[in-house]
C-alpha cells in the first residue's frame, strides 16, 4: 500500500506544481531563479524528452498505459524486503501518471524546470528518470531472490 500512496504523493505534486505554474506564468515566460543556471520556464511539450516524437499523444497515452499495467502486474510479485525497487516502481508510476493526466487533459506536458543546459522538464519526468535509476540499480546489483542456485540442482 505504500507503493501507491508514494506514487498518488509523485501524482500530486506533479499536478499541483503544473497547476500553479499555468496559473501564474504566461506561456514561454521564464524567471531567472539563479541567473543562468535554472530559471522557471513555462513550455508546452507535445512530445516526449527533448519534444522527440511531437503530437503523437496518442503513442505516448498508449505507452503511458502500458507503463503504468506492467508496473500494477509487477509490483505483487516484488518481495515486501525490496524496498527500493518498490519505490523505485511508485515513483515511477505517479510520474507515468501525472504526464499522462497532462496529455489527456490538454494534448501536451506540462514543463517548467529549466536549467539552461538541460531541456525543460518537470517533477513526473523527475520521478520516472529517478525511479528508472534505481529499477536498473537494483536489477544490476541485487541477485534475484527467487534465482534457481544451480549447483543445488
Amino acid at each position: 500500500m505504500r507503493v501507491f500512496a508514494i506514487g498518488a504523493i509523485v501524482f500530486a505534486l506533479d499536478q499541483i506544481s503544473k497547476m500553479v505554474i499555468q496559473q501564474k506564468m504566461y506561456h514561454t515566460q521564464s524567471l531567472p531563479i539563479i541567473a543562468d543556471i535554472f530559471h522557471i520556464t513555462y513550455i508546452r511539450n507535445p512530445g516526449a524528452a527533448f519534444g522527440i516524437l511531437a503530437y503523437r499523444t496518442g503513442f505516448f497515452i498508449f505507452i503511458s498505459v502500458v507503463v503504468v499495467t506492467a508496473i500494477f502486474f509487477y509490483l505483487p510479485r516484488v518481495p515486501a524486503n525490496r524496498w527500493l525497487l518498490r519505490f523505485g516502481l511508485a515513483l515511477q508510476m505517479g510520474g507515468v501518471l501525472g504526464n499522462l493526466a497532462d496529455r489527456l487533459r490538454f494534448g501536451y506536458v506540462v514543463d517548467f524546470l529549466d536549467f539552461r543546459i538541460w531541456p525543460v522538464f518537470n517533477l513526473a519526468d523527475s520521478a520516472i528518470v529517478i525511479g528508472v535509476a534505481i529499477l536498473c540499480w537494483e536489477l544490476l546489483t541485487v541477485p534475484d531472490p527467487l534465482q534457481r542456485n544451480p549447483e543445488v540442482g
